[in-house]
C-alpha cells in the first residue's frame, strides 16, 4: 500500500500555509474579489496532488497565482484606475436621509436588506443617516446626522464644564444681590456685619 498521500498532504498544508501567508492576512469579509478568487483557486489546486496530479506543478501554479495577486495589489496602490477596475469604489446608498434608488438597483440591494444592515449598526431610521455607502468589501459605511449622533465623552465634559460655569455665575449674582443696600432693608438686617467702630 502506497503512503504517498501522507507526505503530499503534509506538504500541501505547509506550502499552502506559506502561499496564503504571502497572499495576505485579511479575513474573508475583508478580502477583495481578486483575493477571494485566488483563495478558491489555490484551494482547488492544492487538493489535486492527492488525486494523483504532479505536486510540484501544482505548487508552481499556486505560486504564480500568489505572485499575480501581489502584482495586482501593487498596481492598485500606484494607479487609481486599476483600483477602480479590480476592487471598485464605494457607492452612495443614502444621501441626506434619502435612499439613492438608482444605486440600490445597480447593486441589486433591496430596501429590506439596507434596513437590515442599518439595524445591525443600531440605526433606528433611514432619515437619521446623513451618508451611507456600500464599500468595495461589501460592508456598509455610514455617518449619522448631527442630531441623531450619540453623545460622546467630549460632549459630556463640555456640558459639565458649561454647567459648572453657569453655577458659578449664579452664585456670583446671588452674592452681589445680597450686598445690595436695598436687600438689607428688605431682609431687615445686614448680610455682612458692619465695621466694628460703626456699631
Amino acid at each position: 500500500m502506497e503512503l504517498d498521500w501522507v507526505w503530499k498532504a503534509v506538504l500541501i498544508i505547509l506550502i499552502g500555509t506559506m502561499l496564503l501567508r504571502l497572499a495576505g492576512r485579511k479575513s474573508i469579509s475583508q478580502m477583495s474579489l481578486a483575493q477571494t478568487v485566488l483563495m478558491i483557486g489555490i484551494g482547488s489546486l492544492l487538493i489535486q496532488p492527492v488525486a494523483g496530479e504532479n505536486i510540484w506543478v501544482t505548487f508552481g501554479v499556486s505560486g504564480i497565482l500568489v505572485i499575480t495577486l501581489i502584482i495586482m495589489e501593487y498596481a492598485q496602490l500606484k494607479l487609481d484606475t486599476v483600483e477602480s477596475i479590480i476592487t471598485g469604489k464605494a457607492t452612495i446608498l443614502i444621501e441626506n436621509g434619502q435612499v439613492v434608488e438608482k444605486n440600490l438597483k445597480k447593486y441589486r440591494i433591496t430596501v429590506d436588506l439596507l434596513e437590515m444592515l442599518l439595524r445591525q449598526k443600531n440605526v433606528n431610521k433611514i432619515s437619521d443617516v446623513e451618508w451611507a455607502t456600500l464599500e468595495p468589501n461589501g460592508q456598509l459605511g455610514f455617518i449619522l446626522r448631527e442630531e441623531a449622533q450619540p453623545i460622546t465623552k467630549q460632549d459630556l465634559n463640555l456640558i459639565t464644564s458649561q454647567l459648572q460655569q453657569l453655577q458659578n455665575k449664579i452664585e456670583e449674582v446671588n452674592k452681589q444681590q445680597n450686598d445690595n443696600l436695598f436687600a438689607e432693608v428688605a431682609n431687615k438686617g445686614h448680610q455682612n456685619p458692619p465695621f466694628d467702630h460703626l456699631k
